[in-house]
């Protein structure tokens, strides 16, 4: 098995911004710390060594938006040739970090700054953005930097009231980085989390429509024999009751019904299958046709199709096509008064400053109350239906006997 490549994903860019834009923030807060206490607090600060490590860690800054981001802007354009993006060059600016905040309080009184503990956020910083190696190495440098402060630093003359007025924006300044990354932290959890609740209940979904249309195909196949019998002897008992046309007709009406129930029972094991529906020219007409085959006659359905329209050809899956429009068809007659009509209503749209059509709208108008509340937040289940279930028994009392 191969290594495991030490590159950039998609959450390491994001990292990467993040740590720009805390640098700004950083070189920001250092010159404004610098001259406040210079000229607000009456310090006597190394003001020009001071503001050169501030333009280091300037530079560095621009240079990282450069490099890494337009790196990053050429792979997502499709040039493979960019330069690579490592994990060890992010951990080399936090390097430079820890070396600077190292020089500045060298510069300034050493560990006596109250600025001292800001490692602590140095190392927070690793720990979020880096993996633990280099966290660890991090830490090393961080100790190494502390230590190197208690042997040798510059002293620096500081009124005890600025001292404690720096120790106050030190704790504040800590504070708000720690806050900040505990927030991005808990934020990106519970973001991770609902994606995966959200995963989790699609591949529910789809692991309970694959056993529906499995269980459709078997159906539609132990089905077919029985329905075949029925047709038979519907067939022989239409000629042996020739000599009575109202039985004769009866017969004539179970054979188509059950010619219907084929084909139905066909599109069920063809749209169970993994294979999809070849697409294929059809007019709207046709279409339009295919969906109102074998439409109830109450509530009546209304046609509004311009002659245009119907004579435009579509290229897509007909049959499925077809079955969808038939399946809001019956559902807006369901919720349509007997005495109502539904009306399906196709048009051509264009966009504006095309000289042809490019999209086929459908409307289908019914006469129903309205989708409750409760049952909107539901659409969309497999296996929910606000239609309440029909006792066995009135469903056998709906058949007259002969």
């Amino acid at each position: 098995m191969a290594p495991p490549v030490d590159r950039f994903e998609p959450s390491w860019a994001v990292n990467i911004q993040w740590l720009a834009r805390l640098r700004w923030a950083e070189i920001a807060g250092q010159a404004s710390t610098v001259l406040v206490g210079q000229f607000v607090l009456g310090g006597t600060l190394p003001i020009a060594p001071l503001l050169a490590v501030i333009a280091v860690g300037l530079v560095s800054n621009l240079g990282l938006e450069a490099y890494f981001f337009s790196d990053r802007r050429r792979e997502d354009q499709g040039d493979a040739t960019g330069s690579a993006v490592h994990e060890w060059h992010l951990a080399l600016v936090m390097m430079l970090d820890i070396l600077l905040l190292t020089a500045m309080l060298y510069l300034t009184d050493g560990v006596n700054n109250p600025f001292a503990f800001l490692y602590l956020v140095q190392i927070a910083l690793a720990a979020v953005l880096v993996r633990a190696r280099w966290t660890w190495v991090l830490v090393g440098l961080s100790c190494a930097g502390f230590g190197a402060l208690l042997l040798a630093h510059q002293p620096l003359a500081i009124p005890q009231d600025s001292r404690m007025i720096g120790m106050w924006v030190a704790l504040g300044v800590a504070s708000a980085f720690v806050v900040t990354f505990l927030l991005r932290i808990t934020g990106a959890l519970a973001h991770r989390e609902a994606e995966l609740t959200h995963a989790r209940g699609l591949a529910a979904r789809q692991e309970r429509l694959a056993s529906l249309a499995t269980m459709a195909a078997g159906a539609a196949h132990e089905l077919s024999t029985p329905l075949g019998t029925v047709a038979l002897a519907a067939k022989e008992l239409e000629r042996a009751l020739g000599a009575h046309p109202e039985l004769a007709s009866d017969a004539r009406l179970i054979r188509e019904q059950v010619g219907r129930c084929r084909s139905i029972l066909e599109h069920m094991a063809q749209g169970a299958g993994t294979v999809g529906e070849q697409v294929l020219p059809c007019t709207v007409q046709a279409l339009l046709d295919e969906a109102l085959d074998g439409a109830r006659p109450a509530p009546k359905v209304l046609r509004e199709l311009p002659d245009e329209v119907a004579r435009t050809t579509l290229r897509l899956p007909p049959r499925a096509v077809s079955q969808a429009l038939r399946s809001l068809i019956t559902n807006a007659q369901d919720a349509s008064p007997p005495n109502a009509s539904v009306v399906v209503a196709l048009r051509l749209e264009r966009n504006p400053g095309a000289s042809v059509a490019d999209a086929l709208a459908i409307d289908i108008r019914d006469r129903g109350g309205g989708i409750p509340s409760d049952v909107l937040a539901r659409i969309g289940e497999p296996f929910f239906t606000p239609r309440r279930p029909v006792a066995a028994w009135a469903w056998a009392c709906s058949w007259r006997a002969p």
